[in-house]
């Protein structure tokens, strides 16, 4: 990675409020098989938030990134992008871009620890019989990725092209006209 401009700046925490104490970072980074980001975090020292994020400065076609996930290559790495959709079809999982989407660095097992904790997450939430059922369930195939045992299918499917999975084994292609329309993206529309 080559790092091309830092600006810093102390700023009001956006969490506690507090003037003056929380820190900004900016990063123009230059990301090998992936090019220039924008690379933020901000942390408050005082309340203890952080938030972080990474923003592609280069926009490119459209595009639909697929990988087998076996127990050979759960080190690959992954860049999602804050406008990519993940999901793992056979274990029935996806990720959609929200408004506070964020992008990220990581490798499959990474991947898989998030949408782990997801579902963790949605276990704690939901106690019917039908979502703990189907939690435990998705759970359970998600940690035997994680172990290596079993194949499934990574896809990440990014409008703006700026996602990437850096593997010789990737399958990158189009996504047809009809499946862009329909893709989220996390900005906001607003029509007149």
């Amino acid at each position: 990675m080559n790092e091309m401009e830092i600006n810093e700046m102390i700023i009001k925490c956006p969490v506690c409020s507090v003037e003056g104490v929380a820190k900004s970072i900016m990063k123009e980074i230059e990301i090998p098989h992936f090019g220039k980001v924008l690379e933020t975090t901000i942390q408050c020292p005082e309340c203890g938030f952080k938030h972080s994020d990474v923003i592609a400065l280069e926009q490119n076609d459209p595009a639909k990134y697929t990988i087998e996930i076996n127990k050979n290559n759960l080190s690959i790495r992954v860049v999602r992008s804050q406008s990519a959709t993940v999901m793992i079809p056979e274990v029935g999982i996806k990720v959609e871009p929200g408004p506070k989407s964020e992008g990220y660095v990581t490798n499959i097992e990474g991947i898989l620890t998030r949408f782990e904790d997801a579902v963790k997450k949605a276990l704690k939430l939901f106690d019917d019989d039908a979502s703990q059922t189907n939690g435990k369930k998705t759970l359970s195939e998600i940690q035997e990725l994680k172990k290596g045992n079993g194949t499934a299918t990574l896809i990440i499917l990014d409008p703006f092209g700026q996602s990437n999975i850096v593997s010789d084994s990737v399958e990158i292609s189009e996504i047809p006209e009809e499946e862009l329309c329909n893709l989220k993206t996390g900005f906001s529309h607003i029509e007149e």
